[in-house]
Order: C-alpha cells, then structure tokens, then sequence
C-alpha cells in the first residue's frame, strides 16, 4: 500500500518580525518613545510638551544654565527619593516651589557640570510619574520645560458636557425671574439631604449633590395640614427631583432595617423670609 505524504503549509512569518536580541528590541522602544522639542510646542522660552505616560522626554541643558521642569499646578513629590536622577556627580538636580495653596507648583531644577553627558530622569508626583532624558550640550540649552494635560482636559469637558446634560431637562422653558427659593429643609443630616428647593409656580423642584447617582433617591410625601403623608408622583432629571405639583410641606423618607432617616421641607411665605433676613 503506497502512502502519499502532503507537507504541511509553511507558517506565514510574521511582517512585524522582532529582532531577537533584547538590547535591540528595548532599544527600539526607547527611541519611538522619544519626544523631542518641537517649534509647535513652545510658549515663549517654554516647552510645553502633551502628557503620555511611557514617553521619554527630551531635555536639553548646558553648562553654567539652569533648566526649569515645572510640574502641573497642586501637584506633589511622593515617596521617598521622589526625584531620581542616573548621574548625581556630573549633574546639579534641585527643586523649589512657586506660588501658594492651590495655584502651589514645584520646580525640578537641573544643570549639567561638563558638555557632552547624558543621564534619566525620573519625577513620581501624587499624580503620575515623568520620564525624562537630560542631554548637555556646549551652548544650546532649554529655559524650562511643563507639560499640558489632555487625559485630565477630557475628563473636564466631559464633565462640564454631563453637568450641562443634567440641567438641560430643568433649564429649558424656566423663567430664572420667576423662581422661588423660599424653601427649608431640616430634619436628619443624610448623604442624600437635598441642596436646595425651589419652585416655578408650577412645578418644585428638589436638588440632590452628586453622590445621589450612586445611591438611592428617596421617595417624596407630601404632608398635609393634619399631619397625614401622601406619596407623591414626581420625575427624575439627572440629580433633581421634580414634583408637577406645589406643596406647603412634605418628607422625604428613606427606611432601613435599622434606621428610619426623615428630611422635612417647608416652604416659606415671603413674610416669614423677611422676618428671618
């Protein structure tokens, strides 16, 4: 019996092939890490570099000329050793701070003894960590360096786009002019305690902070003059509550096992508000 032997398909090798040396590979990714100074990027003698974590940022320095990195406004040194440098004997690193309280901003100050050296630099801060590669030259040397943030950018526009997003269902067809904000609100100190109450002579309008999206919105009773509780139908728009109706008095009430947490509000005449002012 004769056997017919099929070779098998040859793997297609790959058209992204890696050297096999290490070295090689991790020199590679070091160079495409690299950032340079760009013309772009500059505002006067600064250079602004975009924030990305694993870039290599490129410093260029001289001798008898101090480098000013500049860290991002309220950001702090962490850790012990928080700036490390490869080369402390041929390179002068300090640091110092600018301004106050919020707009605080630290200062990585860095000069090269001699032309012609090179070392790493790496900054662990509160909020990230900067890897920064420091190159001296004989004359050409950059004034200062701080970076722009885009992550923390996006995270502002969308929540700026969120919070217009939450009050677009409350804000269209109201008359600012016409609002009452006679509202008080007692009773027990909850996470879930309104901000505010006001109404359009329509419609009350119940304000919660934000943390009410991550837990439980109570449900409303309106209270009337002998005492007795209603339940009453109310709209969800982001973190208001909105009640199609107007009430003098009414409970917000959540109940647990444990514990029964009661919020009352009250809305005030325009009397009683002045004698209050």
């Amino acid at each position: 019996m004769s056997m017919t032997l099929v070779a098998a398909p040859a793997m297609a090798a790959s058209s992204t092939s890696e050297p096999p040396d290490p070295p090689v590979r991790i020199d590679r990714a070091n160079a495409a890490a690299r950032v340079q100074p760009d013309a772009s990027g500059y505002l006067n003698a600064i250079q602004q570099y975009a924030y990305a974590e694993g870039s290599l940022y490129q410093v260029y320095a001289a001798p008898g000329r101090v480098t000013d990195i500049a860290l991002q406004e309220g950001e702090q040194l962490v850790g012990p050793g928080p700036v490390a440098a490869g080369d402390t004997v041929r390179w002068i690193i300090g640091d110092t701070v600018s301004g106050s309280e919020a707009g605080r901003r630290i200062h990585i100050l860095v000069k090269p003894t001699r032309a012609d050296i090179a070392t790493n630099l790496v900054i662990n801060t509160d909020r990230r960590t900067y890897h920064l590669e420091l190159r001296a030259t004989s004359a050409t040397y950059m004034a200062a360096v701080s970076w722009t943030y885009p992550h923390d950018e996006l995270i502002a526009l969308r929540a700026a786009a969120q919070e217009q997003e939450r009050m677009r269902p409350i804000a269209s067809g109201l008359d600012v002019n016409a609002l009452n904000f006679r509202y008080r609100i007692d009773g027990d100190r909850t996470e879930w305690r309104p901000l505010r109450v006001f109404d359009d002579g329509r419609q009350v309008f119940v304000e919660f902070g934000e943390e009410i999206a991550r837990g439980e919105m109570p449900p409303l009773f309106v209270v009337g003059e002998d005492g007795s509780a209603e339940l009453v139908n109310y709209r969800v728009a982001g973190r208001y509550m909105i009640v199609d109706r107007l009430f003098d008095a009414a409970e917000l009430r959540l109940d647990t096992k444990k514990t029964e947490k009661r919020v009352r509000i009250r809305r005030e005449s325009e009397r009683g508000q002045r004698g209050r002012s």
